[in-house]
């Protein structure tokens, strides 16, 4: 069926339903013209009349009567049919696929993921943790997290954290024979581990900061990996000084397991960003999140 026949054909039930044609016009948002050159449309096209008018008045005809007995559930089904498919579009439901790293995994994600499923039953999420950097749209996703100075700046981009800090931590194993550096030029005489990116195989670079004072550490690890968890937990087990994200120490700090080395100096890197393409239509699962993410942000920000 050509949309001008559903026009048609929606047209007619208009008219053998309110018996007039500047009611139907009205119901379809037409001019009673437009009404009444689509009825003499499909008159001519079935070559059968299908009411009789007058001045006062318009009736179908017999032919007409038994085109409308006929035409009344498939109109109403198509009618159903097409109000299911928007409401399906109003509620939130649906796959949304996020590409994030390891660390923004644990300390975005983990916190959220309970609260965000239990608002939200009907989306179901799929979190692909990846320290690479990629296009999410080539690569299938609807949103990714990362760093502020990573994401690309054609997308639309919302804060999620603060500025992170890299701290220097070690197990106090790792200070039985020779005391914790008293300088960041130090460092390179310990035995230290480091991360390396899996995409372009680049180490880690140690910039430390202090009170405004700028310093770059050259050392030369005794242990490289590409995984954050890793790091942490040779770092625990006195495998060498470690470079990490302040949060994801906290619980070995707290517990002795790790203690901090040239605690006045950090890394300061940008906080962590969801970010989305620039297009016309977001769906209702992604505008959830959207949403959800930026006021939990928010929320957390107050209470820090």
């Amino acid at each position: 069926m050509k949309g001008a026949d559903y026009a048609e054909l929606a047209v007619f039930m208009a008219v053998a339903k309110e018996r007039s044609f500047r009611r139907a016009a009205q119901r379809l948002g037409l001019s009673p013209s437009a009404a009444s050159h689509a009825i003499r449309a499909l008159e001519q096209r079935l070559h059968v009349r299908l009411f009789n008018r007058t001045t006062r008045s318009v009736a179908p005809t017999e032919a007409g009567a038994r085109l409308m007995a006929q035409l009344e559930p498939a109109m109403a089904a198509l009618e159903s049919a097409v109000q299911g498919a928007g409401e399906a579009q109003l509620t939130p439901r649906g796959t949304l696929r996020i590409s994030m790293p390891r660390l923004a995994g644990h300390l975005v994600m983990v916190p959220a993921i309970e609260r965000f499923m239990a608002r939200y039953p009907d989306i179901q999420l799929e979190l692909l943790l990846d320290d690479n950097l990629q296009d999410i749209v080539a690569a299938g996703f609807d949103a990714g997290i990362r760093a502020g100075d990573r994401v690309p700046r054609d997308m639309i981009a919302v804060r999620l954290t603060a500025e992170l800090q890299m701290v220097v931590v070690a197990a106090p194993s790792c200070f039985q024979t020779q005391p914790p550096p008293a300088t960041p030029e130090e460092l390179g005489r310990h035995r230290c581990i480091n991360y390396r990116w899996s995409g372009n195989g680049a180490q880690y670079r140690w910039r430390l900061s202090r009170a405004g004072e700028n310093v770059e550490v050259d050392i030369a690890p005794a242990l490289t990996v590409n995984d954050i968890d890793l790091l942490l937990a040779a770092a625990e087990q006195g495998a060498g000084l470690a470079l990490l994200e302040s949060q994801c120490v906290a619980p070995a700090l707290r517990r002795g397991t790790l203690v901090r080395v040239l605690p006045q100096w950090c890394k300061p890197v940008a906080g962590f960003h969801l970010y989305y393409p620039r297009n016309g239509f977001m769906t209702p699962q992604m505008r959830a999140f959207v949403d959800f993410m930026r006021l939990d942000a928010a929320a957390g920000a107050r209470q820090e």
